[in-house]
């Protein structure tokens, strides 16, 4: 007699379904807080800048309106309109730009060089050296503040354009050097060894051959000694008075109709034309700073 055996369907594994389950929960929730965190930041970072751009561009008795109006009720220019034609804030733009480009000139040509010396040339101390410029980038501006004054009243610089150069090199010419000479120090030595078998000389293998391979570094550590030297308020309402002094102390010495008005309008324009360039930069250049913030950090 034939005998018939009952097949169970298998059970599934409930621990590995609950596994799974708690795997894909974690991995949504996960996504769910990373973009929350990045709009979070977007806006934190983002809505000043718009609340200045839209109360420069409010008519005067709606930027203290309350409730705060988000969105201005008719366009009002006036604000931009006195700013451009204000000779005192045009001249210290003018000045703003002529330091801020000196002093990435500057920070660049120099900076390089040393920044090679110290990335691909083996001498004792260089480590040491090299730590000793990182420390120069930790000092507060105020702590040499009084030294580079009297430096610079003995140079007969006062109010003068040089004199703000001269400063804005302590802060940015030092971070210049570190950060390039990590980027020339992860370059294979085989391409200088080989400018050198074909006779170049160490200075025609370091501006043939390094340097245009330090692209992405130097745009972004220019860009960044561009910004430092724009936006610097210190030295530049300590060491100038009139006809040198840049665009942050001319908008602060905006006055108003009475002594004790500050005219919020004004300051706001002017505050969004002075950030207008830097924004331009960071657009046109975002490739090249997105490669040297991430060049060197993979290798292999």
């Amino acid at each position: 007699m034939a005998t018939s055996t009952a097949v169970r369907p298998a059970i599934p594994d409930t621990s590995t379904i609950s596994r799974t389950g708690q795997w894909t929960f974690g991995k949504v929730l996960n996504r769910v807080l990373f973009w929350i965190l990045v709009v979070f930041i977007i806006v934190y970072t983002v809505f000043p800048f718009f609340w200045a751009l839209i109360s420069s561009i409010k008519p005067n008795a709606e930027l203290f309106a309350t409730p705060v109006q988000y969105w201005p009720s008719q366009l009002n220019w006036t604000f931009y309109q006195f700013v451009l034609a204000n000779g005192d804030f045009l001249r210290a733009l003018r000045n703003s730009v002529i330091v801020s480009f000196s002093v990435v000139a500057i920070s660049l040509a120099l900076g390089s060089l040393a920044a090679y010396a110290m990335g691909r040339l083996k001498f004792r101390g260089r480590t040491p050296v090299l730590y000793l410029i990182l420390s120069m980038t930790m000092f507060p501006q105020i702590a040499i503040l009084g030294s580079l004054y009297q430096m610079i009243n003995a140079l007969g610089l006062f109010d003068r354009l040089p004199a703000l150069i001269i400063a804005y090199l302590t802060f940015t010419l030092p971070f210049t050097v570190w950060v390039l000479a990590n980027f020339f120090k992860a370059m294979p030595g085989e391409l200088e060894e080989a400018a050198l078998v074909d006779g170049a000389t160490p200075l025609q293998a370091f501006y043939r051959i390094l340097l245009p391979l330090a692209a992405p570094g130097m745009v972004t550590t220019g860009l960044l000694a561009f910004i430092a030297a724009w936006n610097e308020y210190l030295y530049a309402l300590t060491f100038t008075q009139s006809r040198a002094r840049t665009v942050q102390p001319a908008i602060a010495s905006f006055t108003g109709n009475t002594q004790f008005e500050l005219p919020w309008g004004n300051i706001l324009a002017a505050s969004v034309l002075v950030t207008l360039p830097l924004v331009i930069l960071v657009l046109v250049f975002q490739r090249k700073i997105l490669a040297g913030l991430t060049a060197g950090a993979v290798k292999g």
